[in-house]
């Protein structure tokens, strides 16, 4: 059996698509109908009902999907077996992020790595969800909640506290508010509801104790730029603030504390590349963690 006819039956089955899986796969759509057509032919059955919205896995694609992960598995075992014992690591590493993380910490965080490991390559998606990892379009993930549930490893990266900012010039001109009455009395920004990709935002919600938003965006950085830009005040990672360099902090009292994850597969957590990448990640945020509290916050 050709294991790269399972191979693009993994990920069609993965993504409910075959446009999807040949995008993920960097091959063309007809590639993908064709070798599904082979693997369906040598097995003598159906794996995919074909419909309008995507492929839907038969009864029999289903049981096949069981053997071909144990399958996957077992490769990814061997290969992470082989790559303990050779010295020189290869390849690309994509890790999934939320934006601020990863513009204002991750993508400053591998210059000394990459002078070691100079043939890594490392891919920074804005992918903060477990389900990119299950489907094998991330290696390495970040969230902001522990998964509960998958053949998955996590461990707690660091703590962070956000605050209330507004940028030096827009409070200069707008006085800072005291309490709830003055908070209203501001243009708020905060995220795009439904683009929410986690519960542990909500902090925006209990922050602004309910005051309505008046400029949204389903990206942290974009909130940041925002508020920058003087529009109003904003929920920001302290961190980020501190590097922003031009936000003040109003309402101290108020304050939100959440948590990064680092969330790795199971069957590819030992592959040499990967470890190194997920080990790195794990001691520069453990070495930096200071920076992610704002003072009153820290234990």
């Amino acid at each position: 059996m050709d294991w790269d006819n399972i191979r693009i039956f993994l990920a069609v089955a993965r993504n409910g698509q075959f446009v999807a899986a040949a995008r993920q796969l960097r091959i063309d759509h007809a590639t993908v109908s064709r070798r599904i057509g082979a693997l369906e032919a040598s097995l003598g059955m159906r794996l995919f009902e074909r419909r309008t919205t995507g492929a839907a896995l038969t009864e029999a694609g289903r049981r096949f999907l069981a053997s071909a992960e144990r399958m996957e598995s077992e490769l990814l075992q061997s290969e992470a077996d082989l790559s303990a014992r050779d010295v020189t690591l290869t390849g690309p590493v994509r890790i999934g992020a939320p934006d601020g993380l990863s513009t204002f910490y991750l993508a400053r965080c591998f210059r000394d790595f990459l002078a070691r490991f100079p043939e890594i390559t490392i891919q920074l998606v804005p992918m903060p969800l477990v389900t990119p990892l299950a489907r094998r379009e991330v290696d390495i993930v970040v969230v902001l909640e522990k998964p509960e549930a998958g053949r998955l490893v996590a461990r707690k990266l660091t703590d962070y506290s956000l605050g209330i900012y507004g940028s030096a010039a827009y409070l200069a001109a707008n006085p800072a508010p005291r309490d709830q009455a003055g908070l209203l009395r501001h243009r708020l920004v905060g995220y795009v509801e439904e683009y929410a990709f986690s519960s542990a935002l909500d902090y925006v919600r209990d922050l602004y104790e309910g005051a309505p938003t008046r400029f949204e965006s389903a990206s942290a950085v974009g909130q940041l730029e925002a508020v920058r830009s003087g529009i109003g005040l904003a929920v920001v990672h302290d961190y980020i603030a501190r590097m922003a360099g031009d936000l003040v902090r109003v309402l101290p009292e108020r304050s939100a504390r959440r948590s990064y994850w680092i969330v790795v597969h199971e069957d590819v957590r030992g592959l040499g590349r990967i470890k190194a990448v997920h080990d790195h990640l794990v001691s520069s945020i453990q070495a930096d963690r200071d920076i992610f509290l704002n003072a009153r916050d820290a234990p």
